[in-house]
């Protein structure tokens, strides 16, 4: 079992259930909760408050609000905001986004790389709490400071995480960022390459990759009874990432035949219908390479494999019954056959 584990929350469940599960995850000695913000229906801010005020010890993290929509010093406001509520717990996580939603919504992604460093910049210069001047092509701060209303003048210790994939953003996060969080539905074989990446940006900044953080979000699809369930659930969703992350897909070792059959029989705008033909065309291998499905043994020994590929911790993105997967990774699983029935009883 991994000394720490996370646990990753989209938008699937009711913020009211979130909360149970983040309290849950808390309970069974849970490291840290980061919260996706990858659609216009939970903002990742909100739901960080809401969890700060039910819980104690868990470390809270944005896993990723974008870089774009929210200015450099309301980022860090929001910052302050939350460590006011859970000092010294708040993690935030910076993406570039996607499109076509940015473009949607009057987003032009140019220069990701150097609005990164940018934002990086600006936020952690406003968290030190002093007056901020800076004059960049993205970010523009005139003598800007933030206002602390409760006392609390020392610096705010707030780690800045770049949310990065390809391997740009990744040798940048290696140079300015306090760690980076390694996507989801990549293989362990796809972490050697981004380590390699990481290790070139914390060359450049003269540091070693032991000062960077590395939890990596790991899909989850475990049943105790029913395996063929498990890897159902999440073929579904590495269908559906073939066919939009190609690229992703081929560098984590999938076959380019298969990546090309699902292009053709999958509209890259899909129903539901559609989806589940074309699932049917991926073996369980492919399944198996990209994510942790199976019996909670086979889910563990592949949660180790990513560890041991340079991840230091898992972040649990569960498919399936949320409370099973974190009662399966809990420091009780051991006692019992059956996690559920330690808890139960």
């Amino acid at each position: 079992m991994p000394d720490r584990v996370g646990l990753y929350l989209q938008d699937t469940y009711t913020l009211q259930d979130s909360i149970k599960y983040v309290q849950r995850a808390e309970t069974r000695g849970f490291y840290a909760v980061w919260q996706a913000e990858s659609r216009l229906s939970r903002d990742a801010l909100v739901a960080l408050a809401s969890y700060a005020v039910v819980t104690n010890r868990i470390k809270l993290g944005t896993g990723v609000i974008n870089l774009w929509t929210r200015n450099p010093a309301t980022i860090a406001a929001a910052c302050l905001s939350l460590d006011d509520l859970a000092p010294d717990r708040i993690m935030l996580g910076l993406g570039a986004w996607y499109d076509p939603l940015a473009s949607q919504v009057g987003i032009k992604r140019t220069k990701p790389l150097f609005a990164m460093r940018e934002v990086v910049r600006g936020v952690r210069e406003l968290l030190t709490l002093e007056h901020v001047n800076f004059a960049g092509e993205f970010v523009r701060l005139n003598n800007v400071g933030l206002d602390v209303v409760d006392g609390r003048t020392q610096p705010r210790r707030v780690p800045i995480f770049v949310g990065a994939t390809g391997p740009r953003m990744m040798a940048v996060a290696g140079e300015i960022a306090d760690g980076v969080i390694l996507n989801h539905l990549v293989s362990p074989q796809y972490n050697v390459g981004a380590l390699q990446q990481l290790r070139l940006g914390a060359d450049k900044a003269r540091r070693s990759l032991d000062d960077i953080e590395r939890p990596q979000i790991i899909v989850i699809s475990v049943e105790r009874d029913n395996r063929e369930l498990a890897l159902n659930r999440a073929r579904k969703l590495v269908t559906q990432y073939i066919r939009q992350q190609p690229e992703v897909m081929r560098a984590s070792g999938v076959r380019a035949g298969l990546i090309d059959e699902i292009a053709q029989v999958l509209p890259l705008y899909f129903t539901e219908s559609q989806l589940n033909d074309a699932m049917r065309l991926v073996p369980d291998s492919v399944v198996q390479l990209v994510t942790a499905s199976g019996t909670p043994d086979e889910v563990r020994a592949k949660v180790k494999a990513y560890m041991d590929s340079g991840a230091t911790y898992p972040v649990l993105y569960p498919l399936g019954d949320v409370n099973y997967t974190i009662d399966v990774f809990s420091n009780g699983y051991s006692k019992v056959d059956d996690p559920l029935q330690e808890f139960s009883n």
